[in-house]
Parts: C-alpha cells; structure tokens; sequence
C-alpha cells in the first residue's frame, strides 16, 4: 500500500486503506471468527486499535500490521469467550452421487470442520493457505517460533481430512471416495 496512496498518515489515507484492503480483512476476520456479525466486530476493533497508531505504520506495512491485530484481537475474545454448550449439527457421511448441491454440501462442511478447529489452528490456516503466507511470516504475525506453525499446520489438515473424509472436491466424484492425488514439482502426481 506505501506510494500507491502516498501513505501519509491521515485520515484521508486511512479510509483508502479501508476501502482497498477492507474486503479482504474481513473475509480473513469470516474465517477467524465463522460468523459473518463477529467478523464484522472483530474487523472493526482491530481498525479502532489501528487508528490512533496509524500516522507511525501508514509508511510501514499497515496491512500486516492489521492482519496481526485481527489475530490477536480475535485470541483475547476466544480467551474470554464461553465455550460450554456448542451446537453440532449431523452431517452425512457423504453426498448422494447425483446430487446438485454436493460442492455447496462440500463447502460447508469444510467452513464446520475449519471453525470446529482450536483457534490457532484456525488462524494458521487462514494465514498460510488463505493469505498465501509464508511460515515465517505466520509465526510473526502469531507471535512463535515456525515450527509451531508447522506443526499446528499439520495437526490441523489431519483434523480436516479426518473431518472430510472421503469427500473431497478432486477424487473420481462426488463421494465416490478414494484419496486426491498431489501433484509433485515434475507434474508427476503421488499419493501423499
């Protein structure tokens, strides 16, 4: 964003970054909190906590420093969140086989599998897979060392593939089982 609004640190300045990065926080708040009027609250917090800092990072990096705060902000509510009752609702083992609605079955069972995961890996996957971050920059923005982020990284994809199970968008069909194949870096394909 630094040159391309000519960040000086006003307000003006501030609501152009709102405007241009606005969508993409707060998808990234969505999938953080896995409800749309949390995300919207989360988002809006993290950009209150910004504004009075904004004049020092506008010429820094003001949406990865926004990103950070999305995540810690969304820590501190978990932490202090009640978590005694949650609703589960039963989902199929699999889809029909002629079944129109299998992707948009797919995609929500895999938002419950994902808002079903502790919180951080819930924010590792967003960060890495959703954000296209590195690792290294996952653990700075989380705050850890990388092999946490490697290792939440893990832990969660094998949550989510035992979540999906057989379902997934790439086998033979829709639920006719049997693992995705991977491609390698050859254009080989393995079976990982």
């Amino acid at each position: 964003m630094t040159g391309a609004m000519g960040n000086s640190g006003s307000a003006r300045d501030f609501e152009a970054f709102v405007e241009a990065c606005g969508p993409r926080l707060l998808r990234m708040a969505w999938l953080l909190t896995g409800d749309p009027h949390q995300a919207e609250d989360l988002l809006q917090t993290a950009l209150a906590k910004v504004w009075p800092k904004w004049p020092r990072i506008a010429e820094e990096h003001p949406e990865a420093y926004v990103r950070k705060t999305l995540v810690t902000t969304h820590a501190s509510w978990w932490q202090r969140r009640w978590r005694g009752e949650v609703p589960h609702g039963e989902l199929p083992d699999r889809p029909s086989t002629g079944d129109a609605f299998a992707a948009v079955d797919l995609e929500q069972t895999l938002a419950a599998a994902v808002r079903s995961l502790p919180r951080r890996q819930r924010a590792v996957l967003v960060l890495r897979y959703l954000e296209d971050l590195s690792v290294e920059e996952t653990a700075q923005i989380m705050g850890c060392r990388s092999g946490t982020v490697k290792s939440q990284s893990v832990k969660a994809l094998r949550t989510l593939r035992t979540a999906l199970g057989d379902r997934h968008p790439d086998t033979d069909g829709p639920g006719t089982g049997g693992a995705a194949p991977a491609c390698t870096a050859g254009g080989r394909q393995s079976h990982a």
